[in-house]
């Protein structure tokens, strides 16, 4: 069984945690800034963060093609809160002026859950990850408004989709790189490993 080598998207965000949860799923993790450095991985964790931010950081940086070449041409991308969002097809309450890359047929609502001080953890059934209900971490966070037909909804919180999938795309609104729980950073790294 291969290691795969996965990046973390290090222009904003929680990046340091997921470096931690991929290794901790057998996976070989390094941040990823620069064009040469993505081209070097097998797949991409897109972290929480601030998306606008992001989304402007990755402009400056000349991240924001080579990403969305990455991702069109089949990259396994995982995106959490800010990374959903970065990975949204369409966007609600976004700046007009916020860029996506784009890969998941979904529509997504920023700061859907609320501001900074309504964060919450709540316990969710992903669907594919198995022993029971992953802890979530809702920080600012959105959820998806809509999907199209090839996007599978992998979890709900509260009557809104928190986590999908959409070929070689995975994302969630909530942070599980924050609970010392890596069963979803792992059913990623076997996405990884199925894309070699």
């Amino acid at each position: 069984m291969s290691t795969p080598t996965i990046g973390v998207l290090a222009l904003q965000g929680d990046v340091r945690e997921h470096l931690v949860a991929l290794a901790a799923a057998d996976a070989v993790a390094r941040p990823v800034r620069r064009p040469e450095e993505l081209a070097e991985v097998d797949g991409l964790v897109i972290p929480g963060g601030e998306s606008t931010t992001m989304s402007k950081l990755a402009v400056v940086f000349g991240m924001l093609e080579p990403l969305r070449e990455r991702v069109r041409s089949g990259m396994p991308v995982y995106g959490t809160c800010a990374g959903m969002i970065m990975l949204a097809d369409k966007l609600l309450d976004g700046r007009d002026d916020q860029e996506t890359l784009g890969g998941i047929d979904m529509i997504v609502r920023r700061n859907a859950f609320g501001r900074q001080n309504e964060s919450f953890e709540a316990a969710v059934d992903v669907r594919g990850i198995a022993g029971g209900p992953v802890e979530g971490v809702f920080i600012r966070a959105p959820w998806v408004e809509s999907t199209g037909a090839d996007v599978e909804v992998l979890a709900s919180h509260d009557g809104h989709t928190v986590a999908v999938r959409q070929g070689n795309v995975l994302a969630t609104s909530f942070h599980p790189e924050l609970t010392g729980d890596h069963r979803v950073h792992g059913l990623f790294v076997e996405m990884v490993r199925a894309a070699q």
